[in-house]
């Protein structure tokens, strides 16, 4: 039997996201700046709006021990997770300057944040943006990792 999987996205410019997601997305920018990232030169923002209207905000952490830094994303969603926030989100923004196209989240951020979402009622809406002039924006995670590792007890 032969299947077949397809991502679907869109490539929009910035000034065509709702407002909510350029909130977000302005909110990832900026937190990108703060980024601590003197090993890779490669600062990432990620915010995450709440169904109230919070926006709560992650970025890498490097370390001279490279196994002990942490991506934008898991940064944003650990601290979401640490305070019973996790089925409140509604939009997940990444941004990277330094990516010419829109930055897509690693292997591990995309299972994190396929289990995460798996927590929420409903599809997050994900925005990658870069120094590009457009974005990729999609819904839901499974589009990011088809064939996730579910833990599953026998």
């Amino acid at each position: 039997m032969r299947r077949s999987w397809c991502m679907e996205y869109e490539e929009l410019g910035w000034d065509e996201l709702s407002e909510r997601e350029r909130l977000t997305l302005r909110a990832a920018v900026e937190t990108a700046k703060q980024a601590y990232a003197p090993y890779s030169n490669f600062p990432v923002g990620a915010a995450a709006y709440l169904r109230k209207g919070d926006i709560w905000i992650g970025n890498n952490q490097e370390n001279a021990a490279y196994p002990s830094g942490l991506c934008a994303e898991r940064t944003l969603l650990f601290s979401l997770g640490a305070h019973n926030l996790v089925t409140e989100i509604e939009i997940v923004a990444v941004y990277a300057s330094a990516s010419l196209l829109p930055i897509m989240p690693c292997g591990a951020c995309r299972q994190v944040m396929y289990e995460y979402q798996q927590r929420s009622e409903n599809p997050w809406t994900l925005i990658f943006a870069g120094a590009a002039d457009f974005v990729y924006r999609m819904k839901g995670v499974e589009s990011l990792l088809p064939l996730a590792f579910v833990w599953r007890r026998s």
